[in-house]
């Protein structure tokens, strides 16, 4: 008979196992770390202990009849268990709740070995639990239907482990420039300012669409150079970027664009460490700049991990106004457009480097054409190579690119050095200088040497101050020679 009984226990997992297993949610899962909470109660983490006795329990009350056979099972088999302070859960009684899940952590060491082994149970024993099981029948079938509603729930998770969501990303960059010498149209102080606001969806957990708005105001530097992080008109709101990017496989990403992309946008690294830190645009190879803006940015990209370290990188840019967005001509008719390749090596030490073809059809806007010079019109080829040497504690970068058109050649490089964590973790103190897009073979190139110094303080806060001079050696025409100091404070969030 006690066999019998033994056995249909086991065989109802409803009422003991499921609610066995609610124990395992209400009592055996806090048996791991529980944190205590509660006005009366120290906050801390306590970890549980065995007891044998039921009495050793202080928050139990000894005079009801529940707790005397819930002890009785307890010494017998040894099958409650309490916190180091020698209460059940806090300084409090427990509910029938609590009961009933500690009555059935006992029924869950009990049943099972006795029922396996076949060994006879005590009538009284027996009599015992049954008056207990009869007793919280409620509380047990309560138990049960949330133990069966949590199953389900935790099914739904797992067969939904991810939600579409959407996050917010700004970033806010504020210039002041001053000119240290007597510069055509750049007498005083001024300030630069850019808002942007990046709304980042997924809709798999490996995705993203990435809607941005941007609004800004003032270059404050002669517009020959420009500042990296300025741009916009009379803080007009505009969408920068507009694209939906996804994986094929695991080492390939394909990018489609409505706007936004051109350029170093396809690439997965531009290679050099101080495009970024530095103020000046010119810490972006300009190169890239030739194949388009914002405003021509429809197109698509792939990207092609071929090894871990190797990525080739490929894009189409149509011109938005030149037949993107005008349905009788389309983004693959369109007068200007561009195409650009890299093959990139991304090391995780020393060595960076990649090289880059571009051609162009859109008419380009090189650095002399403020000068008179016509704009280069017609198709252009640009050849270009990248590389940075990491030395840990200071690095060694450079470019160069060699750019074919109609007419004339152009020709544009830059060097620099820099230092990380200088000072202060996060920190880069660098320098770089280069030649600007320009006629090939004119006399006295257009130059621009920087040295800034990056400071962040915290992870919302950067500081860089900087120093710039430029030239580009056009004296008589409007030659814009000087010294420019500038402090870019960037906050993100």
């Amino acid at each position: 008979m006690a066999k019998l009984f033994w056995q249909s226990l086991l065989a109802v997992p409803a009422a003991l196992g499921a609610a066995v297993a609610v124990s395992g949610s209400a009592i055996a899962a806090e048996s791991a770390v529980v944190t205590t909470q509660g006005s009366n109660l120290d906050q801390g983490v306590v970890q549980l202990a065995q007891t044998t006795s039921v009495s050793e329990l202080t928050d139990v009350l000894p005079s009801d009849w529940a707790f005397q056979a819930l002890q009785s099972l307890s010494e017998n088999y040894g099958c409650m268990q309490g916190y180091p302070n020698r209460t059940f859960r806090g300084q409090r009684s427990l509910t029938r709740f609590e009961f009933a899940a500690g009555l059935n952590s006992c029924l869950d060491v009990i049943a099972n070995p006795i029922a396996l082994s076949g060994v006879s149970t005590d009538e009284i024993v027996l009599a015992t639990i049954r008056r207990l099981q009869e007793e919280f029948q409620a509380e047990l079938a309560t138990l049960r239907g949330r133990v069966d509603a949590l199953e389900a729930e935790t099914a739904t998770l797992r067969a939904q482990q991810f939600s579409t969501t959407t996050k917010l990303r700004g970033q806010a960059d504020f210039h002041l420039i001053t000119p240290f010498d007597t510069i055509p149209d750049e007498t005083s102080t001024s300030v630069a300012a850019r808002a942007r606001l990046n709304f980042d969806s997924s809709f798999t957990g490996e995705d993203r669409l990435r809607i941005r708005l941007q609004g800004g105001d003032g270059n404050a530097f002669e517009s020959l150079y420009g500042l990296a992080s300025a741009g916009g008109s009379n803080y007009d709101i505009t969408i920068d970027d507009f694209y939906y990017s996804f994986p094929v496989g695991n080492r390939i990403t394909v990018t489609a664009a409505a706007r936004g992309l051109s350029g170093d946008d396809w690439v997965v690294s531009t290679i050099l460490p101080f495009d970024g830190p530095a103020v000046a645009d010119a810490g972006n190879p300009r190169f890239y700049a030739t194949g388009g803006s914002s405003s021509n940015g429809a197109g698509a990209g792939v990207s092609i991990a071929l090894t871990d370290n190797i990525v080739l990188d490929a894009g189409y840019t149509a011109s938005n106004p030149g037949g993107a967005i005008n349905p009788a001509v389309g983004v693959f008719a369109a007068a200007e457009q561009s195409y650009i390749a890299q093959l990139s090596y991304i090391s995780d030490g020393f060595l960076d480097l990649g090289i880059a073809y571009m051609h162009n059809d859109q008419s380009e806007g090189f650095a002399l054409n403020n000068t008179g010079i016509a704009a280069p019109a017609g198709a252009t080829d640009t050849f270009a190579g990248l590389l940075n040497l990491d030395f840990g504690g200071f690095f060694i970068a450079g470019h160069g690119a060699f750019q074919s058109f109609n007419g004339g050649d152009d020709f544009s490089w830059t060097a620099g050095l820099g230092f990380n964590n200088f000072l202060a973790e996060g920190a880069q103190l660098g320098v770089y200088g280069g030649q600007l897009p320009q006629l090939a073979g004119y006399a006295d190139n257009p130059f621009l040497v920087e040295g800034y110094y990056e400071i962040p303080f915290n992870q919302f806060l950067t500081i860089t101050p900087a120093v710039i001079y430029g030239d580009t050696g056009l004296a008589g025409v409007t030659d814009q020679t000087g010294f420019w100091g500038a402090l870019r404070a960037t906050f993100r969030f």
